[in-house]
């Protein structure tokens, strides 16, 4: 078919594809040019906000296109900005999204820039027909979010944010900018208020990973006019609001009914979602020879983010979806202080931001900075299940690390764990925790044990005597009175001393693992809530007589009948066989953090 009578055919087909996405008027559809129109030399325009709300023109000129760039059929227009503005910022962290106009039609968003340290106007462009996917991808899959699977990577490519595309030789020689250059994606701008420049240490690197630019910013008051978007105006997608907020951001490219189109490239690349999307306003513009950056604040609640895919995210205007409400309580001897959070619900991405907030609220008070011992107290409402519980006792070492970083990297942890879960999709409902600081270092190391006598008989109690150094104390003796099981067969068992991360790692080598042979997340709840708190100073007593593990279940001592079942089964459920059971546990409460383990041998007459 002749080049000349492709157009209107091309015209009409994403005419047809957007009117089944959206029951639309004929005059809110943009108009649009397709790829193969676009050639080396032609002149256009793209918008974008350098200060305030004022969208503002910079003009372009195409250099060439550069085909499959980003992956199969995945092409990227390559132009060059010009402008005073331009030349004195080059492509800036926010941009990404900026529409692109050729004779006042539509070809795509500037989501690309040429690498770092320099300021050539130099970028990419993702065109509007590879944006339209994302309409087509939601088309395919309707009411999925990224939740619905947990732990499963995205459908979608999980994000650009390593991505290098080299850049071409006879551009460079045309452009001036030397060989071995690369088109990188453009930096995401994180909005922040409230976070802390220990926050930031802490957890920069782990944002920084998904191609955010970590930017404090500010919030501004909501307005009947935030949802009246053009294409060209910033809008934000909060993770995290209230006390806290942190909303990454970046340009509208095309407002079509109540929906919009954005970025031109992933902000996590999680594929389906669910995040509050907000009005964006830009204080100002920094420029930098290094990456130049838009400087934000987040205004009133304007939609929900639903798409965030390869070649752009999209939106749609109106009410914003649930989130998890968060609730810290940081408590000291002479004040309490309380903070309120809401975050998003996402397998990938709410484990990091409540350890996040918790930090950030924790490091909030001077107390903690002065090596105080913090003991947690919380909880993990989940719907239709019983809470898990956050209860543990935290001091101070002498790494550089801040103790809160401790039980943030504890509730991360926690909630990682339960988002991974391969049984269901889990809803958080609540978090609610209570953080008290003690001003001592309370903390002490096992230096020793010993038993009153190496030889006993089943049903007798012996007293474990365990000596502990404090820091900077004198050590002392703890007594953990021990009962050998009635049951107990003659020969040697193994007596183990220790601390509570000690215990759980022996106790998890001894099970294989078992997370992944439990039935459901009940039995992994119970699991976590049964794992031993590092305030407590253990004894356990191992025996070399067989374990059955079925589900979540432990029988030590297995009888030779299942044992006998277990052998003629193959493929028996869940239930494994372990050479070795844990005869007994004891513990006693110290109030302080134990470090260290020991092992003594007793031998049953």
């Amino acid at each position: 078919m002749p080049m000349n009578l492709r157009r209107p055919y091309f015209v009409a087909l994403v005419a047809l594809i957007l009117c089944c996405f959206f029951p639309l008027h004929a005059d809110d559809l943009p108009e649009i040019i397709p790829l193969d129109q676009i050639h080396p030399g032609m002149k256009g325009v793209a918008y974008t906000i350098f200060e305030g709300d004022q969208i503002e023109k910079m003009d372009l000129v195409v250099l060439g296109t550069l085909h499959n760039a980003l992956g199969p059929k995945q092409d990227v227009i390559l132009v060059q900005l010009i402008g005073e503005k331009v030349e004195h910022t080059g492509v800036v962290a926010g941009m990404s999204g900026s529409p692109v106009y050729f004779d006042g039609k539509l070809a795509g968003a500037l989501s690309l820039k040429l690498g770092v340290f320099t300021k050539e106007a130099i970028g990419g462009v993702t065109p509007i027909e590879s944006m339209f996917d994302v309409e087509k991808a939601a088309a395919a899959a309707p009411g999925k979010v990224a939740s619905e699977t947990p732990g499963a990577p995205s459908a979608v490519a999980p994000s650009i944010a390593e991505s290098r595309i080299p850049f071409p030789d006879s551009y460079a020689h045309e452009t001036g900018v030397g060989s071995g250059q690369f088109l990188v994606p453009i930096e995401t701008s994180l909005v922040s208020t409230g976070l802390y420049p220990e926050t930031i240490a802490q957890f920069g690197k782990q944002l920084s990973a998904w191609g955010m630019s970590m930017m404090a910013g500010g919030t501004a008051a909501p307005s009947p006019e935030d949802s009246k978007l053009k294409p060209g105006d910033m809008v934000g997608m909060e993770l995290i609001r209230g006390d806290l907020s942190i909303a990454p951001g970046c340009t509208v490219t095309t407002v079509v009914g109540d929906r919009i189109l954005a970025c031109g490239h992933p902000i996590f690349g999680l594929g389906a979602v669910a995040m509050p999307l907000t009005r964006g306003h830009v204080i100002l513009t920094l420029a930098s020879s290094m990456a130049s950056t838009k400087i934000m604040s987040t205004g009133g609640l304007i939609g929900t983010l639903t798409q965030d895919r390869l070649t752009a995210v999209m939106g749609k205007l109106g009410p914003g979806p649930a989130m998890i409400p968060v609730d810290v309580q940081l408590v000291t001897p002479s004040s309490e202080r309380n903070f309120h959070f809401e975050v998003i619900e996402s397998p990938q991405l709410t484990p990091l931001l409540v350890a996040l907030a918790t930090f950030n609220g924790i490091v909030s008070r001077p107390a903690y900075s002065e090596g105080s011992t913090l003991a947690l107290d919380g909880t993990i409402e989940i719907k239709g299940h019983t809470s898990v519980r956050l209860d543990d006792l935290f001091a101070p070492t002498d790494a550089p690390v801040p103790t809160g970083f401790f039980i943030a990297s504890s509730v991360q942890s926690a909630f990682a764990r339960i988002y991974s879960n391969p049984y269901e999709i889990p809803h958080v409902e609540r978090i609610q925790m209570r953080v008290t600081a003690m001003a001592e270092r309370r903390m002490a190391m096992i230096d020793n044990a010993w038993v009153e006598k190496s030889e006993v008989r089943p049903g007798e109690t012996v007293a474990v005597k365990v000596q502990l150094r404090p820091y900077r104390g004198a050590p002392f003796i703890q007594e953990i009175p021990v009962t050998i099981p009635a049951q107990s067969a003659r020969g040697n068992l193994q007596l183990v001393v220790s601390d509570a991360e000690t215990l759980n790692r022996n106790v998890q080598m001894l099970s294989g693992n078992s997370q992944s042979q439990l039935p459901g997340l009940e039995e992994l709840i119970n699991l976590l809530n049964r794992e031993r708190q590092n305030d407590r100073l253990y004894a356990t007593l191992f025996q070399q007589t067989p374990t059955l593990l079925v589900e979540d279940k432990e029988m030590p001592n297995a009888p030779s009948s299942a044992i006998n079942i277990l052998d003629q089964r193959q493929n028996f459920g869940g239930a494994r066989l372990l050479n070795q059971s844990k005869a007994g546990e004891w513990s006693v409460e110290m109030h302080q953090v134990i470090s260290g383990e020991r092992a003594l041998t007793i031998t049953v007459k």
